[in-house]
């Protein structure tokens, strides 16, 4: 703190986007510079707000350094999809994309987004202009902005689905920086010139203070963690007319070990409003955000710590004060679910969807088993949407009668995961990214829970348990991509094989979990489940959740707060 004047002092993040000309800094210099793979320091903080990061290939680290060579740099592409929702053939360019450019794989995210890796800086531009050309785009996919619009995983369930598909897609649009530097850099844009004046009218000069994520739920499916978010809406739904909306606010997941300010946090439903202000309303929390969230910490700069500082009475007062909003009481709503209805389902129109499941959202073609292939195959003959969920999985959607035993043809022939055949647990899975890519993994995740499901469905089978569902998520770090605290068996990555396991979350995602072993590795965690598990089978009441269960029992006390998290 400045102490004559009692100034938080911003941090370097806020300096650099000060400085940064609205998201140029020199990334074209970067871009050009031929003595590295790498970009400046400064730029790969503002590449984050285009949509990519820099990363580079862990695995081979230590072989480089010993033939004195840089660390083999790369990028990550994340491509904006509001609401998840592509067609066949912008499928195909992203899987075009990913061969040519990236590693060979499509990573589908738990933002519903596709995320290229291994894409080298002299192909940067080139796989972004090839994104922009199939009408998809990667601005805002990162950085201190609003990111990805999730929604109910599909929009052509139901009319109301539909409704709030397209609430989403409002929502994405009217909240994208409109900063020129995007298409300077990417896609050769008109420059603007030095008498024109340039201007953020949402955002400002600074943007946000962090990254800020929103998200739609429509009850009784909480496929979108609605409540991991900073801002969320509940679609309340009466005589299947769509009324409004409970609004969400201060969800958040990320936090640093052995750093106990840091917590991960459910958000707090603060109350409802008509479904016509949702552009209005999201402007208003994204405004109070701007204007009072913390730039001098960032690791206490997300909305979540910002609520708990000033409070929700403050909250909505300044809803009201800037942008003239007064919210009702919420609405009644409850959730049944949060993972993905698998297998085939029929729309009231008639048309046929079917939920694919991809293992920790990673489509690649190995080992014999060709699920990238499989889905190229479907895209060239489907006549509808394919739509990503927010669990990492993909729904062919919009399949006709008569296309329908076309697709299952091809299922069939590359002998796709049939999701009724595996167990819950491995159904309600998430892995992040982590090793090798991801400079902030400590562990392994998307290449490592497979393994580790493969030893815990040994003993829900022993327990006769394989039908009862269970969510576990890992992720290589803290910082919680794969939403990690709202499993009810939650791994988190410490060093090397080795995890915090994290136990007592809601199967609904309604409550966070609290750690219950630290720093096991894999015989470990089975030795903890295996009796935990047993007792579970033998004495849990009706329809009683393995996160409900391990509180009735005194294993682990509720998270009430994120405050407690750590308590």
């Amino acid at each position: 703190m400045d102490n004559e004047q009692n100034i938080p002092i911003p941090s370097p993040i806020e300096v650099i986007k000060d400085k940064s000309n609205y998201l140029r800094g020199t990334i074209t210099e970067s871009l050009t510079d031929p003595l590295t793979g790498g970009m400046q320091s400064t730029d790969q903080v503002l590449i984050k707000f285009h949509g990519t990061y820099q990363q580079q290939d862990r695995d081979l680290d230590d072989e480089r350094k010993r033939q004195k060579l840089e660390p083999l740099y790369s990028f990550l592409i994340r491509v904006r999809v509001p609401a998840g929702v592509t067609t066949a053939q912008q499928w195909l360019d992203m899987d075009t994309l990913s061969d040519v450019y990236g590693d060979k794989t499509l990573k589908l995210t738990t933002r519903q987004a596709f995320q290229f890796h291994g894409v080298l800086k002299r192909n940067l531009k080139k796989t972004i202009k090839g994104i922009n050309n199939s009408l998809l785009d990667t601005i805002a996919a990162c950085g201190d902005v609003n990111r990805n619009v999730m929604c109910s995983a599909n929009p052509f369930e139901s009319p109301v689905h539909g409704e709030v598909a397209e609430d989403a897609r409002k929502i994405s649009a009217y909240l994208t920086p409109s900063t020129n530097a995007y298409h300077e850099i990417w896609l050769d844009g008109k420059l603007v010139e030095g008498g024109e004046k340039e201007e953020e009218p949402l955002y400002g000069k600074l943007y946000l203070p962090r990254k800020f994520k929103t998200a739609i739920a429509i009850p009784p499916r909480n496929d979108t963690d609605v409540l991991s978010n900073d801002l969320g809406f509940i679609a309340i739904v009466e005589k299947d007319q769509l009324i409004g909306y409970n609004l969400t606010v201060g969800g958040g997941m990320a936090y640093t070990f052995g750093n106990n300010d840091t917590y991960p946090r459910v958000a707090d439903v603060v109350g409802f409003f008509p479904k016509e202000q949702i552009t209005q309303v999201s402007e208003a929390v994204l405004v109070f955000q701007r204007d009072h969230g913390n730039r001098s910490e960032r690791k206490n700069a997300r909305l979540k710590y910002t609520v708990d500082r000033v409070g929700l009475d403050f909250f909505k007062a300044e809803l009201n004060r800037t942008h003239g909003i007064t919210l009702e009481p919420n609405k009644e709503y409850k959730f049944d679910l949060m993972g993905d209805k698998y297998g085939w389902i029929q729309s009231t129109d008639g048309l046929w969807h079917y939920t694919v499941f991809v293992e920790g959202g990673k489509l690649v073609d190995r080992n014999g088993y060709l699920a990238k292939t499989a889905l190229r195959e479907i895209a060239l003959i489907h006549k509808g949407t394919l739509i990503l969920t927010g669990n990492q999985n993909v729904v062919i959607a919009q399949v006709s009668t008569e296309q329908k035993p076309l697709i299952e043809d091809i299922l069939k022939k590359f002998k796709i995961i049939n999701a009724a055949k595996i167990s819950l647990l491995r159904q309600n899975s998430i892995a992040c990214a982590a090793l090798p890519y991801c400079g902030l993994a400590f562990a392994e995740a998307e290449r490592y829970l497979p393994t580790l499901i493969d030893r815990i469905d040994k003993v829900l089978e022993a327990n006769d348990l394989l039908k009862s569902p269970i969510s576990i998520r890992m992720t290589g770090c803290p910082n919680g991509c794969g939403r990690p605290f709202l499993a009810e068996i939650g791994l988190v990555g410490r060093a090397p094989g080795l995890y915090n396991l994290y136990l007592g979350a809601s199967f609904v995602g309604e409550r966070l979990n609290k750690l219950y072993k630290e720093m096991v590795n894999e015989d470990q965690i089975i030795e903890v489940l295996s009796p935990l598990l047993a007792e579970y089978a033998q004495t849990k009441t009706k329809d009683e959740y393995f996160g409900d269960f391990v509180i009735r029992k005194g294993y682990i006390k509720a998270t009430t707060a994120g405050k407690n998290f750590h308590a």
